[in-house]
């Protein structure tokens, strides 16, 4: 199933010949630097499946985001609830996304992006969305700046599931956009 369409990409349901690009994105020490560890292959594959299954019934949650000309993988991308309480509160929905290196600084990701905004905004009717990443990682607050969301300082948090063994990643700002700071856009 086709979540949303770009001029050059697209947004679906997870298909098993993707498992080879994700594997890679979740193995890759670029992508994953500011994350507390990389994952195996069988972490990964498993990983996957949690992924496929948690998209919610309202049609939340992270999706494969391809080539449109080809359909080959990139990356993934979506919209989830964050499940941080209470640092961040009930129904909070996060936008997300992660891609392989040899497909980064193309434009791929705000462009997607942007496109994932109108969508949750438009089809699902959400209020707010945030997005957050460790304080140190300029290149998604990059993207986060150029899609329109803003930090919202008071909203930083110490992520509770990142371990004390990997402290320089436990700071993460948060950047958000109204529903409202959307439609004067």
């Amino acid at each position: 199933m086709i979540i949303l369409e770009t001029e050059r990409l697209r947004v679906r349901n997870w298909v098993e010949s993707d498992r080879p690009l994700f594997a890679e994105i979740n193995a890759d020490p670029k992508v994953m630097e500011f994350f507390p560890r990389r994952r195996p292959r069988d972490e990964s594959d498993s990983l996957m499946d949690e992924v496929r299954t948690r998209i919610d019934a309202t049609g939340l949650g992270f999706f494969a985001l391809t080539l449109k000309e080809t359909d080959e993988p990139i990356g993934f991308l979506g919209l989830a609830r964050t499940g941080l309480e209470p640092f961040l509160k009930d129904g909070t929905v996060e936008i997300g996304w992660r891609l392989a290196v040899r497909f980064w600084r193309q434009g791929f990701v705000t462009e997607a992006a942007t496109a994932m905004l109108r969508h949750g905004f438009e089809t699902h009717g959400l209020d707010e969305i945030v997005s957050f990443a460790v304080k140190t990682n300029t290149r998604s607050t990059a993207v986060m700046t150029r899609i329109g969301l803003r930090h919202d300082p008071a909203r930083d948090f110490t992520h509770p599931r990142v371990p004390d063994t990997t402290p320089h990643l436990k700071h993460h700002v948060v950047y958000a956009l109204s529903r409202a700071e959307w439609l004067t856009r």
